[in-house]
């Protein structure tokens, strides 16, 4: 059974549940009519939509007996028809053209919103079709209030089910914009769908079930009470649904970068809403709460902007203070001819007499954050360095 029918049939159900419900509220509470009932016609006092639709079509075939008559299943009948026919004629023709439009534009929103429109539209217009056919005809008192009550809980629910495919249709193309844009929010948009998805859902029950005259403020004191126990008995999932809002407006990392938080180092491979999943060197996966990584320090390892070195050349008491002085020199050459290294940065000076050693400090920085570069850097600048040392007869001492 597909999407539209389980809509008809469930908010029909729903509407038999919810109307003692509503009847029983509204006398419990002594406030108003559930449904404002004309004066000896046991219809609705504001006609609605297909009320309009009905009254038209009745006032054009001048159909006005209080008994149903052949007139009255005929255009019962067309109604029906004209449902099928017009969805038909919107879900092969109108959307076929609308989906040939939105080819030719540039974004790719309107590609997902014209079909996740297509099947609410079509139920839509059925419903129409179903309860004009049977506004028609003349029911009992008790069996019409029953039918309005399934009519205002069946557009609700199909006017919300549409609205809730465009939010999940625009949703989805903000998160392709995001990963082409390769924006730090892409990561957290799959949650933040669910989140909104379900804010909007419960909205959508309330507004409905408000729409029959249930006191929904009751409902929501009763929440209220619920949710304060809930919350008692779930603060560290709380805590940790605010820990990754927090990582959310931060954005201290995203998927594929490699981490450091805490004691643990490894790439992030998944955020959610109670923990983020860090895949560590020995791969080994750690799950780490949220609301321990919104306390801990984090330190992004691939967001360099480029890589420092700080180098201690120790050397033997038997170096001449010229050979050190020439050997500082050929060092500070050597570093400075890498075009990766930033010629700035380049510092080499004789720093220390040590008890053991004299002791040549060197800094310099690697332009490039590649981990691989900047090793294969240090390999040839360390191997040019011990060339340099061999060279002029000199040798590094041994540890004291």
């Amino acid at each position: 059974m597909n999407l539209r029918r389980y809509i008809i049939w469930v908010s029909l159900l729903l509407s038999l549940m919810l109307v003692p419900l509503v009847r029983g509220e509204a006398a419990a509470a002594g406030v108003g009519e559930v449904a404002p009932v004309a004066a000896g016609t046991g219809k609705a006092a504001a006609p609605d939509l297909h009320e309009h639709l009905v009254a038209a079509v009745l006032g054009k075939f001048s159909v006005r007996s209080g008994d149903n008559t052949a007139a009255h299943y005929g255009i019962a009948a067309l109604f029906l028809i004209g449902a099928v026919l017009l969805r038909r004629v919107a879900a092969t023709i109108i959307f076929n053209q609308l989906k040939k439009l939105a080819a030719k534009t540039e974004t790719t929103l309107d590609d997902k919103l014209f079909p996740a429109l297509k099947a609410p539209v079509a139920t839509f217009i059925m419903l129409v079709g179903i309860f004009s056919a049977l506004k028609v005809l003349k029911l009992s008192e008790h069996t019409d209030l029953y039918i309005g009550y399934g009519a205002t809980v069946s557009f609700s629910l199909a006017i919300f089910w549409g609205l809730l495919r465009a939010l999940d249709a625009l949703l989805d193309h903000a998160h392709e914009v995001a990963l082409e844009r390769q924006m730090s929010v892409a990561a957290f948009m799959p949650w933040i769908k669910k989140s909104l998805v379900a804010m909007f859902v419960v909205l959508g029950l309330l507004l409905t079930v408000q729409s029959l005259g249930y006191n929904v403020s009751a409902i929501l004191s009763g929440l209220g009470i619920g949710g304060l126990a809930f919350a008692l008995a779930a603060q560290d999932t709380i805590a940790n649904l605010f820990g990754s809002i927090v990582v959310a407006i931060d954005q201290p990392f995203k998927l594929g970068e490699t981490v450091k938080i805490g004691a643990h180092v490894g790439t992030v491979e998944d955020i959610g809403l109670r923990s983020t999943k860090l895949r560590l060197v020995d791969k080994s996966l750690i799950i780490i709460p949220n609301k321990t990584v919104s306390s801990e320090a984090i330190v992004n390892l691939s967001r360099f902007t480029g890589r420092r070195v700080e180098q201690v050349l120790a050397l033997t008491y038997a170096t001449k203070p010229a050979q050190l002085e020439a050997l500082v020199q050929e060092i500070g050459d050597l570093i400075r001819r890498e075009a990766e290294v930033n010629p700035t940065s380049v510092m080499v000076y004789f720093r220390d007499l040590s008890p053991s050693s004299v002791d040549l400090w060197l800094v310099y920085v690697a332009q490039d954050a590649d981990f691989q570069k900047h090793m294969a850097l240090r390999q040839r600048l360390n191997l040019a360095f011990m060339r340099a040392v061999e060279a002029r007869g000199l040798a590094f001492t041994f540890p004291a």
